[in-house]
């Protein structure tokens, strides 16, 4: 993967088995951001390849990834800041067609964040920045994703907000969608991983369970602060 000249991503090589939470840690940098990039096609490799299911995603535009049962949160939350809460989510489910799906997922995005059902008719951009991210988690929910892309769920948000953040990630993950997390807490996010790998400068120096990389001196020296 390049930005120029610049290669961010060498031979970056993971796997998000079926209703796994996988984490990505690393430094600001280390190429993290352009990998979920690259997975959900918002940007275009120079080289290698995404498979999802079994199937090339390299032709694909990213709302074809969609179809396919791919979402992304993106870093920043993404949302539309003109649009209501309910018209973000109900966006969410743009491709969709089965309206008794689309009102059971509201539901339940409501249920998962009941601040949400609060601010339903308010804009986004009024939103609190954990408001915010709640709504980017369950406007990416909606399209009833099989492989869940969330970049820095955490980021700049209150400890009760993080909090609730990870405890509905771990109960999607639960419902059987697959998580590939990528997360500058990365004692939250190995606290929750099935799997992790570590990305260095573009490239994979790491990997194990959730728990071998929290054990490990390492990383805990490097992205846990001891």
């Amino acid at each position: 993967m390049h930005y120029g000249a610049v290669e961010a991503l060498r031979g970056v090589s993971l796997e998000v088995p079926d209703g796994q939470v996988v984490a990505l840690i690393g430094a600001n940098g280390a190429g993290k951001t352009t990998t979920l990039r690259a997975i959900s096609r918002m940007l275009r490799p120079s080289g290698g390849s995404v498979r999802f299911r079994g199937e090339g995603l390299g032709r694909l535009a990213s709302h074809e990834v969609v179809a396919r049962g791919l979402a992304h949160a993106p870093e920043g939350r993404g949302i539309f800041l003109n649009l209501t809460v309910r018209e973000n989510l109900e966006l969410g489910a743009y491709l969709r067609r089965d309206r008794d799906g689309i009102a059971a997922d509201l539901a339940r995005s409501f249920d998962l964040f009941p601040i949400l059902r609060d601010r339903q008719g308010q804009v986004g951009g009024t939103l609190s920045g954990g408001e915010q991210q709640m709504l980017s988690v369950a406007r990416a929910l909606m399209s009833r994703p099989r492989l869940l892309l969330l970049d820095e769920p955490s980021l700049g948000l209150a400890p009760q907000v993080v909090e609730r953040i990870f405890q509905v990630l771990a109960e999607v993950a639960r419902g059987g969608v697959s998580l590939l997390l990528v997360e500058q807490n990365a004692h939250k996010a190995l606290q929750i991983a099935h799997r992790a790998y570590v990305l260095e400068t573009g490239q994979v120096v790491m990997q194990g369970t959730g728990r071998e990389l929290l054990a490990s001196p390492e990383v805990r020296k490097a992205y846990l602060g001891e």
